[in-house]
């Protein structure tokens, strides 16, 4: 059990030393900030409220549009290169290569709300916010970057290149993100269905605070469902 935990390490901080020897690692970082603090400080300064809840409406579409490109070369350019075989010679699994991957992919966008602290210091530099919302939008963008983390592997792993890999995940993307927007326009019957798909009020429940199982198992079920398809994909691939 230890080895196995050992090797979805070693693989995990590989991902992460190849995604931050790159320049693409820096232009994601800087973009999402970019679009997160125009948006801030035009609530800040301009509208002159206290709140971090601008902020957080925006990520799902942010990370959305801006994780895919940190997943896109995970397997596509290995796959492209051939190194993918070579790594699969090892004495790994599909399973801790996808894990490995997986957790790599999280944490870089993870790493992307550090400097976003910096809106909160702000925030108790010139008001009294509310620490209730700011936890639980914090806690949901984590969990937002573990889903759109597992599109994107997923999506990496169906292609060979990074660019139709980008484009698989924001489709898929676009489509958890979005459908809410589009039920008024659909039957009546499938709008349920629908509306549990919709990643956009799961995250703002969490991000209000409040603990829902529906939200969990929804979060925790999308996750999954990418996961085991990238598992699946790669030992097809092996076979």
């Amino acid at each position: 059990m230890n080895n196995r935990k050992n090797l979805i390490s070693v693989i995990t901080k590989r991902e992460i030393k190849s995604y931050y020897s790159s320049i693409v690692a820096y232009l994601v970082t800087m973009i999402f900030l970019i679009i997160t603090g125009v948006f801030f400080y035009s609530t800040f300064f301009l509208a002159k409220r206290a709140e971090l809840r601008q902020f957080f409406s925006l990520l799902p579409l942010t990370f959305a549009v801006t994780i895919p490109a940190i997943t896109m070369r995970l397997f596509a350019e290995e796959q492209k290169s051939g190194s993918i075989e070579t790594l699969m010679t090892l004495p790994v699994t599909e399973t801790q290569v996808v894990l490995g991957k997986f957790f790599a992919s999280w944490i870089t966008s993870a790493a992307m709300l550090i400097p976003t602290l910096f809106y909160v210091i702000t925030l108790l530099f010139f008001g009294k916010p509310d620490f209730g919302p700011i936890i639980g939008g914090y806690a949901g963008a984590l969990i937002l970057c573990a889903v759109y983390s597992s599109i994107g592997i997923f999506a990496s792993s169906v292609s060979k290149n990074q660019i139709t890999s980008l484009f698989i995940a924001l489709a898929i993307n676009a489509v958890i993100t979005f459908i809410n927007s589009f039920l008024i326009f659909l039957p009546g019957k499938i709008v349920n269905f629908l509306s549990f798909i919709a990643i956009v009020p799961h995250f703002n429940s969490i991000a209000r605070g409040i603990i829902d199982t529906r939200d969990i198992v929804y979060f925790l079920s999308i996750i999954t469902i990418f996961i085991l398809a990238t598992i699946h994909v790669q030992e097809a691939r092996r076979r």
